[in-house]
């Protein structure tokens, strides 16, 4: 334990002497928590729209008026062919054209149906299907309750009335979903970053050659490498989670011990990824490259963006075999669901198999190149 001390403050002082990972500590937390999950928020508004009515009738007008109220759309314009409206989407202007035909309130007094024609732009996938989604609300919430004389007297359709509640999330909050991912994503940058620098950095500088001649121990000598990166990184938890409350209101509904004990896991995990990538490496830049990869694999096949049920199969192979997926379906439970342990337990025995792998092959490896 005398040779594990000197080493950890050797660490510590190393850490604290180089300013850009103090910044990190603090400035990482409250840049991309403050900032990211206002900036992902996938909520589509302002979809330009242009309105060609051909029937200009009182119906026609009440539809309008119910799509300008909504709040998502922004007219754009108001052509009265679709050849003239379709240049708008042509040029970019617009994303959706609304074409009204003619009869269109007198189809709907003699036959009780109409149609109606909606022309979209498809090359911004997810503004176009969302927007497009928007405006199919909002026509099916104007043709619930359209109601119109027929023979003197007032038709409204037969409807069923629909009550929905939302669990865990009751206002459908979109920070309170994003958030608890973005902390998992900050914490992923951090531990397999950082960490895939520090072996690379003592051979870059020479000093790993006298450590190697030293009696330490290769274990003593990764655990030391370990623990000062594991103690920043539960710090930066601690930031994101006072971050979460502040800004978003946010606060576990879980227990704050075991979400400790889970990052506690998954740090351990992923600096053991890190220091294995560091020891493969000859040079920091080589290093900042392998992470990097890993980095985006882990970000794209953790269902940060995505959800990894509607993934292809052979993605979903790939995304089970990474910790960070199931890192961050854990945070998601304990933050938001208030999971139990029995919840979440078979994730924990995950990530600790994920924690003693890697590190066991940062030890071997490094005992094969030392």
């Amino acid at each position: 334990m005398k040779v594990l001390r000197f080493i950890l403050q050797k660490e510590f002082k190393q850490i604290f002497r180089d300013k850009s990972i103090v910044a990190m500590m603090f400035a990482l937390p409250l840049l991309q928590l403050g900032i990211l999950p206002i900036a992902m928020n996938f909520e589509v508004k302002n979809v330009n729209i242009v309105i060609v009515d051909n029937d200009h009738s009182s119906v026609s007008h009440k539809l309008m008026n119910k799509i300008a109220a909504s709040g998502y759309f922004k007219l754009v314009a108001a052509e009265p062919a679709f050849k003239q409206a379709i240049e708008h989407i042509r040029t970019g202007e617009a994303d959706i054209i609304l074409e009204i035909p003619n009869a269109f309130e007198k189809n709907l007094i003699n036959e009780n149906s109409a149609k109606i024609n909606l022309a979209i732009d498809a090359i911004n996938g997810t503004k176009s299907s969302l927007g497009s989604a928007y405006l199919m609300s909002v026509i099916q919430d104007f043709n619930a309750g359209i109601q119109i004389f027929k023979d003197q007297k007032l038709q409204a359709p037969y409807s069923i009335r629909i009550e929905s509640s939302s669990w865990f999330n009751p206002f459908a909050n979109y920070y309170w979903y994003i958030v608890p991912g973005i902390l998992a994503f900050l914490l992923t940058i951090f531990a397999g970053s950082i960490s895939a620098l520090n072996i690379v950095r003592e051979k870059e500088v020479g000093t790993i050659e006298q450590i190697n001649v030293t009696p330490i121990q290769k274990w003593q000598f990764v655990v030391g490498k370990l623990i000062p990166f594991w103690i920043v990184g539960m710090i930066i938890l601690t930031i994101g989670l006072l971050v979460a409350i502040i800004f978003y209101g946010i606060r576990p509904v879980g227990s704050i011990a075991m979400l400790y004990a889970l990052t506690g896991i998954y740090l351990v995990a992923l600096l053991g990824l890190g220091l294995f990538i560091s020891t493969i490496s000859d040079n920091q830049l080589q290093a900042m490259f392998i992470s990097y990869f890993f980095i985006m694999l882990f970000v794209l096949m953790s269902g940060l963006f995505t959800s990894v049920e509607s993934m292809p199969q052979w993605a979903r192979y790939i995304s089970n075999s990474l910790p960070i997926t199931y890192f961050m379906k854990a945070i998601r439970m304990i933050v938001l669901k208030g999971s139990s342990f029995a919840d979440v337990k078979n994730i924990f025995l995950i990530l600790t198999a994920f924690a003693a792998g890697l590190n066991g092959l940062a030890v071997w490896n490094y005992r094969k190149t030392g």
